[in-house]
């Protein structure tokens, strides 16, 4: 077993910057990728960046790029994304997910049903 716990959200003026983390525990030692999804008001949870554990690759949704980096500190099993240029559009809950084992193809990192563990949510409102 994982268990994931986010941290860092919060309320933050259009244009802001916000960081939030999620830190593992538990089984940590076979973490394939870690990912942070987002689930906003009467919408569907969407990906909105991933990172494989060991090779560092990256994946991110086109509404974020250029906008948010996600990083992991693999000594501190925790993941981090780093959120600027915030508009109103990303006001949602962020989870946190992760996938122990195996492997995932190309861009099939960001479907969700590929993530065995999710954490709580942190909510996350921009506004001006």
């Amino acid at each position: 077993q994982v268990q994931l716990v986010e941290a860092g959200g919060g309320w933050v003026q259009v244009g802001g910057a916000l960081r939030l983390s999620c830190a593992a525990s538990g089984r940590t030692s076979s973490t394939y990728a870690m990912a942070w999804f987002r689930q906003a008001p009467g919408k569907e949870r969407e990906v909105v960046a991933a990172i494989r554990w060991s090779l560092g690759s990256t994946y991110y949704a086109e509404s974020v790029k250029g906008r948010f980096t996600i990083s992991r500190d693999n000594a501190k099993n925790t993941v981090y994304v780093q959120m600027n240029s915030l508009q109103p559009e990303d006001t949602a809950v962020y989870y946190c997910a992760a996938k122990s084992g195996g492997f995932v193809f190309g861009n099939l990192l960001a479907v969700g049903a590929q993530y065995d563990y999710w954490g709580q949510g942190t909510p996350v409102t921009v506004s001006s």
